[in-house]
């Protein structure tokens, strides 16, 4: 069953430029799509036009008849003194109406009407509110509540106090609990920890409609999407597979089209020497050729329609390391910090050394980027100290970036960031980070989050550094724009330290690991994969049900005594069988009492037994006495 159907949608914004520039697909039910692009490809405006907040230029968006369509993009407004349970449940709106309905039918029936037709509309409401779950609502929001980390002091909060990232988890989960049939989800993983980003995956895996993710996690699309579509110049281009399968196949596709793109040229080539030489000799009075000459170069024309595949232009900046002489860069003492009755941590002493490459990772609101902000010196511990080397030159990505003159266009910027940088340095500077032609004199404020990301690097980057802080460098940066930030680190060769839920970025470059939890940092002297196992080896040990205490052992010296046991138990058998069998022969003597024969042969038989029960009680007095020793 078809659940989203696209067929040559255009969309633009401006005189000349269509962002979706007769984009065609289709999505069917119960489908894993990831949908890809550049920043600024058109995929929030796919949205938009999905869920009928833009209209399409041209083009024709059908959606399956009845399905009840979500997305997360953004937040909405909801009324002043709304909290957070409120905006949870107003997932509910639904069954609040059914509820509503239900009481008033209610009230009419104790009033005495006794109509078939209202008690049938009351049955059939009462059906409809089990159906959808009327009357396990608390239990589904404690569930979504508990799997994205929103506390039950959280959920008493006022909406408007909360952060972007804290509205975006609570807004992912009213659309959760609204059970919509389809999921369009635009960059869910940005504001959510490590916890709650796998809580997500869990559930998309096991949900049963339709997911459509703008996503550049990539673990995240590894793991949830099962096709890719990607939107290149307003056009879709398809993928069936994860991003690992889309990643390869991009560049399988590209290789296929350059080398058929070469070949073509070739052979044009070798057309146009060919025509040249038939008109050479047309010249010469060999009019004949001339026509064939024409008739070449029409054909070399029809041939020039394949343009030359390109790639995206790979941003070529590194950092400026300057060299460290010296062994601490950072020493954290004893160090406290609170929000009024909130404890963010106590006592933490660390130290770093030059070279190291340090994640700092902890659920959301434990104080990760506040910590960044007292290494910085932006705020002051409560207790303790924190020292810098002497040696160490920081420099600092903070997670949300503002500019000291965000009316100023981005040459400006540049320029008042380093004196003596003239306009024209400025430019070259720019140009390297993917800032080229009329953007360079945009006001900094028209940026996207990920621009002012890229122009903040930008800046960064033109300094000195040895000892380089980021707190969420990937968040708003597409995949191209991470994979660039990725190389620079990559070639980066000063101290490390950053804040992320990037499983990529941290797998790709952390050494060591802070966990902060409880209010104390774990220090982990090892990378991401390594610190993954540990956690799952330690959840599976608390998982795991306590084991019966076991028997003590033996001592050495009492290995005597316990042969001796286990041999007596042997004898007490066959004692036991011994006795048996006298009992047996004694019944066959009394049956043989006639039967002189008979009787002598069982006579000794008995005799023979009795003398082999005699020795085993012997065999057991003398094991008892040993067994009983000690």
């Amino acid at each position: 069953m078809i659940e989203i159907q696209i067929n040559s949608l255009v969309k633009s914004f401006e005189v000349g430029h269509n962002v979706l520039d007769g984009l065609t697909f289709q999505i069917d039910q119960g489908e894993r799509v990831g949908l890809l692009g550049r920043n600024g490809a058109g995929k929030t405006t796919l949205f938009r036009i999905l869920t009928r907040e833009l209209e399409p230029d041209e083009g024709q968006v059908s959606v399956g008849q009845g399905r009840r369509l979500g997305l997360i993009s953004q937040i909405p407004v909801y009324p002043p003194g709304c909290t957070v349970e409120d905006v949870l449940r107003s997932a509910f709106a639904r069954l609040e109406s059914l509820a509503k309905e239900m009481e008033t039918l209610e009230s009419r029936m104790a009033a005495g009407e006794s109509d078939m037709a209202l008690l049938r509309r009351y049955g059939s409401l009462a059906e409809r509110f089990e159906v959808f779950g009327g009357y396990d609502t608390d239990v589904a929001v404690n569930k979504i509540a508990n799997g994205l980390s929103i506390s039950p002091e959280q959920r008493k909060q006022l909406f408007d106090s909360l952060s972007g990232g804290e509205k975006t988890r609570v807004n992912l989960g009213r659309l959760i609990l609204e059970d919509t049939d389809i999921l369009l989800l635009d960059e869910p993983t940005n504001h959510l920890d490590l916890h709650a980003t796998e809580w997500l995956e869990e559930y998309i895996r096991s949900f049963r409609g339709t997911v459509v993710a703008i996503s550049h996690d990539r673990y995240f699309l590894d793991r949830v999407v099962t096709r890719v579509i990607e939107i290149e110049n307003g056009k879709a281009e398809f993928y069936s597979g994860n991003y690992s399968f889309y990643a390869v196949e991009k560049e399988r596709r590209y290789q296929e089209r350059l080398k058929q793109y070469q070949k073509e040229q070739a052979k044009i080539e070798q057309l146009e020497k060919a025509a040249e030489q038939l008109r050479l000799w047309a010249f010469m009075g060999m009019d004949k050729t001339y026509r064939r000459a024409v008739n070449i170069e029409r054909r070399i024309e029809r041939m020039r329609t394949t343009a030359k595949p390109t790639k995206a232009r790979k941003m070529d900046a590194r950092f400026s390391t300057a060299e460290f002489h010296g062994d601490e860069v950072l020493g954290i003492r004893n160090l406290a910090k609170s929000y009024g009755d909130k404890r963010l941590f106590d006592s933490i002493t660390l130290k770093v050394e030059g070279g190291e490459r340090i994640a700092l990772i902890g659920d959301n609101g434990t104080g990760k980027s506040t910590l960044i902000k007292m290494i910085m010196g932006e705020l002051y511990p409560d207790e303790g100290r924190i020292k810098l080397g002497p040696q160490a030159k920081p420099a600092y990505l903070p997670q949300i970036i503002r500019f000291d003159h965000p009316d100023w266009n981005l040459v400006e910027n540049m320029m008042a960031s380093k004196r003596g940088l003239s306009a024209q340095s400025a430019r070259n500077r720019l140009a390297a980070y993917d800032f080229r032609g009329e953007d360079v004199f945009k006001p900094v404020s028209v940026l996207s989050g990920g621009e002012q990301s890229r122009l903040r690097l930008c800046i960064l980057m033109d300094g000195e550094i040895n000892f380089l802080i980021l707190d969420e460098p990937t968040n708003h940066l597409d995949i191209a724009s991470r994979e660039w930030i990725e190389e620079a680190v990559e070639a980066y060769d000063g101290t490390l330290l950053f804040v992320s839920h990037d499983r990529y970025f941290i797998n790709r470059f952390a050494t060591r690991i802070w966990e902060l939890a409880e209010e104390t940092i774990t220090d982990y002297p090892m990378g991401f994969a390594q610190y993954r196992q540990l956690k799952a080896q330690e959840a599976a040990e608390k998982a795991e049900p306590p084991k019966p205490p076991r028997e003590k052992r033996p001592a050495r010296g009492n290995r005597a005594q316990q042969n001796a046991k286990r041999q007596l138990t042997i004898c007490e058998r066959d004692v036991s069988k011994a006795e048996e069998k006298i009992t047996a022969l004694e019944a066959e003597m009394e049956a043989a009492a006639c039967d002189y024969e008979r009787l002598t042969a069982l006579t000794a038989e008995r005799e023979a037994a009795q003398e082999e029960l005699d020795a085993l009680y012997e065999r057991w007095e003398q094991l008892s006495e040993e067994a009983g020793e000690a």
